[in-house]
């Protein structure tokens, strides 16, 4: 796994998140290979998890 990716476990908020995920997008210049588009989809699980996680503790 990418060293940018966090240990299980390990929670970042969705803003976090968010910024990797638009640096991904930057940095591919709106194109994404194999392995970004794999690295984007982990991102997006990893978001969609973050924002549960926020909605809940608002609640």
């Amino acid at each position: 796994m990418s060293p940018e990716f966090p240990t299980p476990g390990s929670v970042r908020s969705a803003a976090e998140v968010n910024e990797q995920i638009r640096a991904l997008w930057l940095r591919a210049g709106g194109t994404l290979s194999a392995q970004e588009r794999a690295e984007y989809e982990l991102l997006v699980v990893e978001w969609a998890a973050a924002i549960r996680g926020e909605v809940i503790e608002a609640a």
